[in-house]
């Protein structure tokens, strides 16, 4: 999902920007925006994005009768 072709705009992984912390990015084209933002001149940068996780299993409700064959 990194990789797709269809991302929708966001400052957050511009390639013009640079994170600031507290929800702002330096951009080099529009100067202190933020992570929600977007224009014109976006450049998707895919080493910005952070992926989404899957849930992790709950492993506290596996029994032992759920473990035996």
């Amino acid at each position: 999902m990194l990789f797709r072709k269809n991302i929708e705009p966001s400052c957050a992984y511009c390639r013009h920007g640079a994170s600031l912390g507290f929800g702002e990015i330096a951009c080099s084209k529009r100067g202190i925006m933020s992570e929600a933002g977007k224009c014109t001149s976006f450049k998707y940068e895919p080493t910005k994005r952070k992926p989404e996780y899957a849930a992790t299993p709950v492993i506290a409700k596996i029994t032992e009768e759920d473990m035996s064959l």
